[in-house]
């Protein structure tokens, strides 16, 4: 037996903290939660108004907007998230790159 699942495991819990390890434990990971891949699912899909996305957030993955904004945050340096949504990805990094040029 390896120490495979061990460092999926870390690399789950990194995630579920808000550890600031998470994009180094990613690197160990070899592919995303449900989670991640509902977060991302959720992030390339359009609102139609203020707080529909906020409301979803809370009913349909069942976690406070303040937490799905960490998560995404988090996704958008994680090279999983990159390879399996890389149009979302590109797109967030693009608008989170132009908010932080403004500051």
């Amino acid at each position: 037996m390896t120490e495979e699942p061990a460092a999926d495991a870390a690399a789950e819990d990194a995630g579920a903290t808000g550890d600031s390890g998470r994009t180094a434990a990613a690197g160990r990971r070899r592919a995303l939660t449900d989670r991640d891949r509902a977060v991302l699912a959720m992030e390339g899909r359009s609102w139609p108004g203020p707080g529909a996305k906020e409301r979803a957030v809370r009913e349909e993955l069942g976690m406070s907007p303040v937490r799905y904004y960490q998560l995404v945050n988090a996704l958008l340096d994680d090279e999983l998230a990159l390879a399996h949504d890389p149009v979302t990805v590109n797109r967030l990094r693009r608008v989170r790159d132009e908010k932080r040029a403004r500051r």
